[in-house]
């Protein structure tokens, strides 16, 4: 089971991106999924979160500007970025919990490989 991120890029401050990650291989059920960021120096930190309800959460920096969606058929998980400020500059790396088989339990140790996202003032 494999999670790729793809959409990261330089962009000015103001501007949009669109962050991708699909989860590829045999799984049986996602569950939760969301999207994370690592600034240089700083901790991981969490940035929106769906479940399998599509009930959402937001970190409040990104509240009003980010959008977290997902399509259940292909097993993808977007985030939509507005209004991007040089402070949303980070890699993001997308997480997903995954049931293997139907007896088995979620697990949400799967992350993507990140995706850089540059903000420039």
């Amino acid at each position: 089971v494999q999670l790729q991120a793809s959409g990261g890029g330089l962009v000015q401050a103001g501007g949009s991106l669109r962050l991708s990650c699909t989860v590829s291989g045999r799984v049986f059920d996602v569950g939760d999924m969301g999207w994370y960021r690592q600034a240089t120096g700083k901790e991981r930190d969490v940035v929106a979160l769906v479940n399998r309800g599509a009930i959402t959460n937001y970190h409040d920096s990104v509240k009003g500007r980010f959008t977290i969606s997902r399509d259940y058929a292909k097993n993808i998980v977007y985030l939509q970025m507005n209004s991007l400020k040089p402070e949303d500059t980070a890699v993001y790396y997308c997480n997903a919990a995954i049931k293997r088989h139907r007896f088995a339990t979620y697990q949400s140790n799967y992350w993507g490989q990140g995706t850089l996202v540059t903000v420039s003032s």
